[in-house]
């Protein structure tokens, strides 16, 4: 069966948010690329999704946030977490942090690892999902090891047979890929050079450090970026 393909307008969501709560998996526009996502509660999903890709089960799933307060919710922020939040997001960082010991996540999904990935990302279609549906697993439109989907056409000609619903939001940004950071305390030690350099995150992390910046205040995320692609 190869999936739908609907556009990335509100009724387009809503038809999405009822693909994964039925298990579903569903390609969508991100900010960077196309990517694939599964419901966190779907029994299954994240199996699904690895072999849709054909991903090795060893490598972690980032999960993408409607918003900061979803992320501390799932996540534990430290002082350099909370002022590369504040400073970077929404955008292409993706921040690695402690699992929240109330929180359970499959294994899968952490590749059995105490931490998870998480990022707020600069288009509005995986924060509205993510808002619906709560923290989302999502990893890039493609299958393992071949080039990243810029456009639905492209994800459908890859995965079309594996997907349920595929959300067309024209042509992606593209360009690199978002930086991953790990971060405990006030380290921060980048695991993936992307879009953000390292020298912009030494300079968020030392501008907190040195009190021109409070980490430990409630982050509040840009409101007019919400509605932006």
């Amino acid at each position: 069966m190869t999936a739908r393909v609907v556009r990335d307008d509100p009724a387009g969501r809503a038809e999405a948010v009822d693909v994964l709560q039925r298990g579903g998996l569903v390609g969508l526009p991100t900010d960077t690329v196309y990517g694939i996502a599964v419901a966190l509660a779907a029994s299954n999903g994240l199996e699904r999704l690895f072999a849709a890709k054909g991903r090795p089960p060893d490598k972690a799933i980032v999960l993408l946030v409607s918003d900061i307060g979803q992320a501390e919710r799932t996540g534990q922020f430290g002082p350099a977490s909370r002022a590369l939040a504040a400073a970077a997001w929404p955008g292409a960082l993706t921040l690695v942090v402690g699992r929240r010991p109330e929180v359970i996540l499959p294994e899968s999904l952490t590749a059995g690892g105490p931490t998870i990935g998480l990022r707020l990302p600069g288009h509005a279609t995986p924060r509205a999902l993510a808002r619906a549906l709560g923290p989302l697993p999502v990893t890039s439109g493609n299958r393992s090891g071949e080039p990243d989907a810029t456009t639905a056409g492209n994800l459908l000609e890859s995965l079309g047979g594996e997907l349920d619903l595929i959300l067309d939001g024209g042509p992606s940004a593209g360009g690199s890929p978002s930086t991953v950071v790990r971060c405990d305390g006030w380290e921060a030690e980048i695991l993936r050079q992307g879009a953000l350099s390292a020298a912009r995150i030494e300079e968020i992390v030392a501008a907190a450090r040195a009190g021109r910046a409070d980490p430990d205040e409630p982050m509040q995320a840009p409101v007019n970026e919400w509605d932006g692609g």
